[in-house]
């Protein structure tokens, strides 16, 4: 079988699902050929107006122009904000399939100002391309909520929708002490101090502030605590709540970190909180537990899914019930450790393997589901 995997221009967060989808294929159909298909990258942060026409020109004609063009038995869009590409395919007779990992944009309609030139362009294209979706004739989902919300916002029948979670790369492990105790002396930390770590971006649905409200009431208390910000800077209200509160010595912005770092800053922190409003699925969630640290997270959206009973579910909007939860594990080490090894022991579920295994098992329903439409419209046409 010769499978096209449809790439996007270059994105943390889709190249880490792409390859990791491409190594599992690799492992559980060695005998398939995997194809990769990757627009022209172009520097998304570039001002240019020049730039800025060439990556539209890229995104919606002349790459999907050239997927078009290539032959396979089934095409895999892994990013649902290029499910325009579906239009280009769809009367090629080979099955389609559209990784939608979540529809966030839907509920935040200012998710895209900031990060992009022309917002109210962007936002108008991105909802274009997931309504796209509907024409493929399958999508994956990366949790169920993702999956809800896939039939309810664009109307897709359950019966195509299979929900196949993502995995944790297995550089994500636990370390050595004496390989992450550096880190914490580094940046001032020492071995008394309870540290709280959050990695992703500023977008309000993240909800930042409340955690820095848990780090004002933990402070007030007397705790030894810190908090670690890796990914996207620390916003000016953010930076504000902190010089109102006095909390300058209790927070560290840890810049966008390499997965070399990334993994030793899992490890380093005692523990990781996200509080967040919505997610489609958490990917932090399983990088952190594969880590051996404990987890405290929300209970809604997706994050209960992924978390499972190995973490702390808390009320994001309660910044008191989430500083309890902090409490708790601080002053009762054999929870900390009970909970930290039921996080690594759940994290084993989610390989690329078992991912691949799952969407290799789709790819495989749809052709044969193809053969036989085939095979009915020849006897037909008799």
């Amino acid at each position: 079988m010769r499978v096209a995997i449809v790439r996007s221009m270059p994105n943390f967060s889709m190249d880490v699902y792409a390859d990791g989808v491409i190594s599992g294929l690799k492992k559980v159909r060695p005998d398939w050929e995997i194809v990769e298909l990757a627009p022209h990258p172009i520097d998304r942060n570039n001002p240019s107006l020049f730039l800025r026409a060439r990556k539209y020109y890229e995104r919606f004609w002349r790459f999907p122009n050239f997927v078009k063009s290539q032959t396979a038995d089934i095409f895999h869009i892994i990013d649902h904000s290029e499910g325009h590409i579906v239009n280009w395919l769809k009367n090629q007779n080979k099955p389609i399939v559209v990784t939608c990992h979540d529809l966030i944009n839907y509920f935040y309609q200012d998710n895209l100002h900031g990060a992009v030139q022309v917002p109210i362009v962007s936002s108008n294209l991105w909802l274009r391309s997931v309504q796209a979706m509907q024409h493929a004739d399958h999508i994956i989902t990366v949790s169920s909520v993702t999956a809800k919300d896939t039939n309810k916002i664009l109307n897709i029948e359950p019966k195509r929708i299979s929900v196949i979670p993502n995995a944790v790369e297995p550089i994500f492990q636990p370390l050595p002490e004496n390989q992450y105790d550096c880190f914490r002396q580094k940046h001032g930390v020492s071995s008394e101090t309870f540290c709280l770590l959050n990695v992703g971006n500023d977008h309000p649905r993240k909800n930042i502030s409340t955690i820095l409200k848990v780090i004002k009431i933990l402070k007030e208390k007397g705790l030894p605590i810190h908090f670690w910000k890796a990914g996207s800077p620390l916003t000016d209200d953010n930076q504000k709540f902190i010089q109102t509160h006095g909390l300058e010595e209790y927070v560290t912005y840890l810049g966008k970190p390499d997965k070399q770092t990334l993994v030793k800053i899992y490890n380093a922190a005692d523990m990781l909180i996200a509080p967040s409003f919505h997610e489609g699925f958490g990917i932090t969630i399983l990088e952190a537990m594969a880590c051996k640290t404990p987890v405290i997270t929300s209970n809604v959206s997706a994050m209960p899914e992924v978390v499972g009973d190995a973490g702390v579910l808390v009320d994001p909007n309660n910044a008191e019930e989430i500083a309890q939860a902090v409490c708790h594990l601080y002053s009762d080490p054999i929870s900390y450790q009970k909970l930290a090894e039921k996080g690594l022991a759940r994290v084993k579920s989610f390989t690329w393997e078992k991912t691949a295994e799952q969407i290799a098992q789709k790819y495989e329903e749809l052709l044969q589901r193809t053969a036989e439409g085939r095979r009915q419209k020849i006897i037909m046409y008799e």
